[in-house]
């Protein structure tokens, strides 16, 4: 039995900078094991992801305690309008209240996901915090909690700080704030939750006692394997469901079109001739690629010497010209011409490539030194038929919706499965008996092609 006394053997529980103190005699073997003896105070601490544990370990042991940490509200009304979920997010929901409303939600692009979450908070009905990766998903979920509950939804992020009981963060603002906002919200919802792994991003889940919480994400799986991190930060895995068992009922039906380019003489010479003179000095120097530090041993070596800076510049010029080799571009030109009364996305891997397209095909471009106004212009001149396709390099993988696109070029990518299947996702949101076609360019015989078996590994693309 450790801690000061208070009258008749009551725990004081409060939530002080992203942390829960008990203050009172506790003894120690009743408490989850994450709540540890802090000398310096002389109380019990721990991380206020485990506030609903504490508690129920408290009322299982029969300690009798008083709850000064959780500072949410209850929400008086849910949903404004209630429109028939379909039988999957209904499913979903079923299953995340039966893990005690804490788990991922699994579900394609375009499968629905954030009304998921929408049945969620009105399910619970307690201040909710809606995490999101970037900024346009901030604009997004906060259009869309506002007219779906009909009250003031606040934002933290982008220059504003505005608390209400449904926010919307990002991922770096809830890091940097939630050790003081980790008591306002008894529902915490991560959408794209496959970022939350990572020291950062998962100290604002460990900061936040929400006992309720969900994670949605299309492809949880983390090439660093650090994945299974989600289990404690937000609960089990409770709902899955793929692209090929939802196409046709509810997302577009899809076909997927490997296409090899062949290299003209000229531009085999020059990727030849390039990746020889990179190989030849990664040989020279021992470095062995395949290995966990080979690249970073290969950025110091090429740093040293002539011969190293020419091998970085060689190394640049291959990957360059099987990324974005000229006879791709000239496929491309066929593809755009086929798909002229179409809607299409074109992606690529770097910016510079992006900009290529935009000049090449007097097309316009989404990077991330695009401004959010001008973004949100340019998505719905696509929409609108103001133009027919539109370049981009990676800012459009993820969570930007964009259902009137029916056509996905892949010119090139990383070797990322979750970008990969995040690109298709972009052509699937169904309209109509809209039939999507996703398009990958890859430059026959380099080492593109080993990148695109990589990233080919899905379920999507068998």
């Amino acid at each position: 039995m450790k801690g000061e006394r208070l009258q008749g053997g009551m725990v004081d529980l409060r939530f002080h900078a992203g942390t829960l103190e008990l203050r009172g005699e506790v003894d120690a073997a009743a408490l989850p094991s994450g709540c540890l003896w802090d000398e310096r105070v002389r109380l019990y601490r721990a991380p206020a992801l485990l506030y609903a544990d504490v508690i129920m370990a408290l009322i299982r042991a029969k300690i009798p305690y008083e709850d000064h940490a959780r500072a949410y509200a209850t929400l008086e009304t849910g949903l404004r309008a209630h429109r028939a979920p379909r039988p999957f997010q209904t499913e979903a929901i079923e299953q995340w209240r039966r893990a005690r409303m804490r788990g991922l939600v699994v579900l394609p692009t375009g499968a629905g996901k954030s009304y998921v979450a929408q049945l969620a908070i009105d399910l619970v009905k307690r201040s909710a915090l809606i995490v999101v990766p970037t900024l346009d998903l901030v604009r997004q979920w906060h259009g869309l909690l506002k007219l779906a509950f009909a009250r003031p939804v606040g934002v933290i992020g982008g220059g504003e700080h505005r608390v209400e009981d449904l926010t919307v963060t990002t991922y770096d603002s809830a890091y940097i704030h939630m050790e003081h906002i980790g008591h306002r919200f008894g529902l915490v919802v991560f959408d794209e939750c496959h970022h939350l792994p990572g020291d950062a991003y998962a100290l604002a889940a460990r900061s936040c006692l929400a006992p309720f919480r969900l994670g949605l994400t299309a492809t949880p799986e983390r090439a660093d394997g650090r994945h299974v991190e989600l289990l404690d930060l937000i609960g089990p895995l409770v709902y899955r469901r793929d692209v090929v068992e939802m196409t046709g009922d509810y997302l577009a039906e899809y076909q997927v079109e490997q296409i090899s380019v062949d290299l003209t003489l000229e531009e085999r010479e020059f990727y030849e001739t390039e990746r020889a003179i990179y190989r030849g000095f990664v040989s020279s120097q021992g470095i062995r690629m395949s290995k966990p530090d080979g690249w970073s041993q290969f950025i110091a070596l090429s740093s040293r010497s002539a011969e190293g800076r020419r091998a970085m510049q060689a190394y640049q010029n291959q990957r360059r010209m099987a990324f974005a080799a000229p006879s791709k571009l000239e496929y491309v030109a066929l593809l755009l011409q086929h798909h002229r009364q179409d809607r299409a996305l074109i992606f690529t891997q770097d910016n510079r490539t992006a900009y290529e397209v935009s000049r090449r095909f007097l097309l316009p471009v989404i990077t991330h030194q695009t401004k959010a106004t001008e973004r949100s212009a340019l998505l719905e001149g696509l929409a609108k038929g103001d133009y027919t396709a539109l370049a981009t390099s990676k800012v459009l993988n993820e969570g930007v919706d964009v259902p009137d696109a029916n056509v996905a070029i892949i010119i090139s990518g990383s070797g990322s499965v979750r970008e990969h299947v995040q690109r298709l996702g972009r052509i699937l949101r169904k309209k109509g008996d809209k039939q999507a076609v996703l398009y990958e360019l890859v430059s026959a015989e380099t080492t593109e092609t080993y990148t695109s078996e990589r990233r080919r590994d899905h379920v999507a693309y068998r």
